[in-house]
This record gives C-alpha cells, sequence and structure tokens, in this order.
C-alpha cells in the first residue's frame, strides 16, 4: 500500500512514533534515520537526538512540542508501557530541550496539517499531511504527505524520489 502511494512520501509508525515502514520517497524525506538500527527509529528521538532531524523541520520548536505532547497523550492511555517508559527516560537524559517540552505537560493527539522543511537535499519546502489510524493495530498510524500541485513545493517532494524504491521497515 505505501508504493502505490508513491511519490507521495507515506510511512507507517506505532502509537510512540516509531517507524515500522516507509516508502522510498518517506525515507528520502528523513535522512539519517534509516542509519540507526530498526528498534531505534523512532520520530520524536530522530527530532531531539539526530543533528538532521533537529535541523529538518522549521520551525523546530513547533514541530517538536506537537510529538512530545503525542507522547504525553500516549502515556495517559498506557503509563505502564515499558517501551515508552525507556523512550522519555533516554530523551529526558540526552535533551534538555525534551526535558524543558515535557515538564509542560501539553496533551495532544497527533492529526493533520502543514509542515516546513529545510531539507539538506533538495531544500525549503512545505507539505501538507494528514494522519490515519489504522484500523484493528494497537495504535498504528500511516502519515501520507503531499504538497500542491505544479508548485515549486511539489518539484522539491518530486526530487526526493530515487527512480525506484520499494517501502521498507
Amino acid at each position: 500500500m505505501l508504493d502505490a502511494l508513491a511519490p507521495l512520501p507515506a510511512y507507517i509508525t506505532n502509537r510512540h512514533s516509531y517507524m515500522l515502514a516507509a516508502n522510498a520517497p518517506a525515507r528520502a524525506l528523513l535522512p539519517g534515520l534509516w542509519e540507526w538500527p530498526a528498534e531505534q527509529r523512532n520520530l520524536t528521538r530522530y527530532l531531539f537526538l539526530h543533528p538532521v532531524g533537529r535541523t529538518l523541520y522549521q520551525p523546530w520548536e513547533e514541530t517538536v512540542a506537537t510529538s512530545v505532547a503525542h507522547l504525553r497523550a500516549v502515556g495517559g492511555t498506557d503509563p505502564d508501557s515499558p517501551r515508552l517508559t525507556n523512550l522519555v527516560g533516554e530523551l529526558l537524559l540526552k535533551s534538555p530541550e525534551f526535558a524543558r517540552i515535557w515538564e509542560r505537560y501539553e496533551v495532544r493527539e497527533r492529526g493533520g496539517g502543514t509542515k516546513s522543511f529545510a531539507h539538506p537535499r533538495v531544500g525549503a519546502m512545505t507539505l501538507t499531511y494528514e494522519v490515519m489510524k489504522l484500523a484493528r493495530t494497537g495504535g498504528q498510524r500511516m502519515v501520507v504527505y503531499q504538497a500542491k500541485p505544479d508548485s515549486p513545493d511539489e518539484k522539491a517532494m518530486l526530487a526526493l524520489t530515487p527512480a525506484e524504491g520499494t517501502a521498507t521497515a
């Protein structure tokens, strides 16, 4: 299904924002995330601890605040999750910015919207995205990005796409 969405970047995460699968455009949209072992590919970890993740989204502070608020929302529904506890503990230790935002106690579920990128390969672009909950999956979400047709943003997004590629975990 993810490959059928190409050239739109699309990926699937679990409720804690761990990357489960992505098509080739999504892998190109999030450079550096794929260098990490599969069990460490978490979007919130990427935002705070990967050098590219810290510069990719503009404005960064707004993006990370939404990501942290989502973790708080998940924690409210599953407070005993070892995976979430380990992730939050790691980020509290390694990122003063995460600790500062975590202390705000903001709670928010992820939804669609607009994100601006300062992509290291294709430059500035603003994409809209939709977050869709997948039925019977325990909180998995599919995220799909798109751009306004015939816009500079669409040209940049299409430049992300390798000539050939398949979805990978």
